[in-house]
């Protein structure tokens, strides 16, 4: 039977940290402690917003994640530098299994959805630069709705928007608080564990599928 699968984008299909090459030239050797803290609090930002019934679009939150990181390790970015910062977080990469993994379900008759805080244009852009935008058939933004994961009506507002039910869809994401969000209102869910320094929140709930690689979840299906 045919899925539907809604991919996190950010940190499961496109790689954040690929901007630490460009903050080498920055920031050099301290590149991927700013990488990291700027990823931390860009996230923060986006629960906080989310709490405090305060949107603004996700591209605010990362602008402003990087302006306080730059602040805290005391690492100045001249305006410049952060507008070519925040234009390559436009074309991040997608890690290397993506495509594989994409073309393995699409082939399978499943259907993918991208699902992110980005905004619309934002995540157009970023999955057409990597090279797999082609593999999805529609972009489902909480822009849309003007909230951020994990509020549950955003996992309501994907359900609704690609016309499907909790029972026969997927959350696939690297995101633990992600899957926590979808488990919320019962969609299955499949943690890309994509280091063995992460783990899953102990909240007495655990993902259904825990693999170390999207190749992996085509496997899944097939055993």
């Amino acid at each position: 039977m045919p899925l539907t699968f809604a991919f996190d984008v950010y940190g499961t299909l496109i790689d954040t940290a690929g901007i630490t090459q460009s903050l080498n030239r920055l920031v050099g050797d301290q590149a991927s402690l700013f990488s990291s803290r700027w990823r931390d609090k860009q996230l923060e930002y986006s629960f906080r917003r989310g709490l405090m019934r305060d949107y603004v679009d996700f591209s605010v939150c990362t602008r402003q994640a990087l302006q306080y990181t730059a602040a805290q390790l005391e690492l100045p970015i001249s305006d410049a530098a952060a507008r070519t910062l925040l234009d390559e977080y436009r074309r991040l990469p997608a890690f290397p299994d993506v495509p594989t993994a994409l073309e393995q379900l699409k082939s399978a008759g499943h259907r993918l959805y991208a699902f992110s805080n980005g905004l619309p244009d934002d995540l157009e852009a970023l999955l057409d630069s990597a090279g797999i935008r082609h593999a999805f058939i529609d972009i489902v933004s909480v822009h849309e709705i003007r909230t951020f994961k994990p509020d549950p009506a955003v996992y309501r507002h994907f359900l609704a928007r690609s016309s499907a039910t909790a029972d026969n869809s997927y959350l696939v994401s690297s995101n633990p608080f992600d899957l926590l969000g979808g488990m919320a209102v019962s969609m299955r869910t499949a943690w890309i564990r994509r280091s063995s320094a992460n783990h899953f929140d102990p909240w007495d709930r655990q993902p259904n599928l825990t693999l170390t690689s999207l190749t992996e979840l085509q496997q899944a299906f097939n055993g």
